[in-house]
């Protein structure tokens, strides 16, 4: 059974992770995982803040998108 946390409580881990605290050592106290820590933790990409799940949403996205691509310029 996966626990779920609250947005409060996975930015508070995040901001700790930002201060310097090591994923490791965050997972071990709060509970959570290191990669549950990390897909929360936000990186700036062409100034704009996501979060690795934004990323991996935006990817799946993109292959959606190039996929019909292909197959509307096939139909053409």
């Amino acid at each position: 059974m996966s626990i779920r946390y609250s947005q409060d409580f996975k930015d508070s881990l995040v901001k700790l992770h930002q201060e310097g605290r090591s994923l490791k050592s965050l997972a071990e106290e709060f509970g959570p995982s290191k990669d549950s820590i990390a897909i929360s933790t936000p990186v700036m990409i062409q100034g704009q803040s996501k979060t690795l799940k934004d990323v991996k949403q935006l990817e799946k996205r993109l292959a959606i998108l190039e996929e019909e691509k292909e197959i509307l310029s096939r139909l053409a």
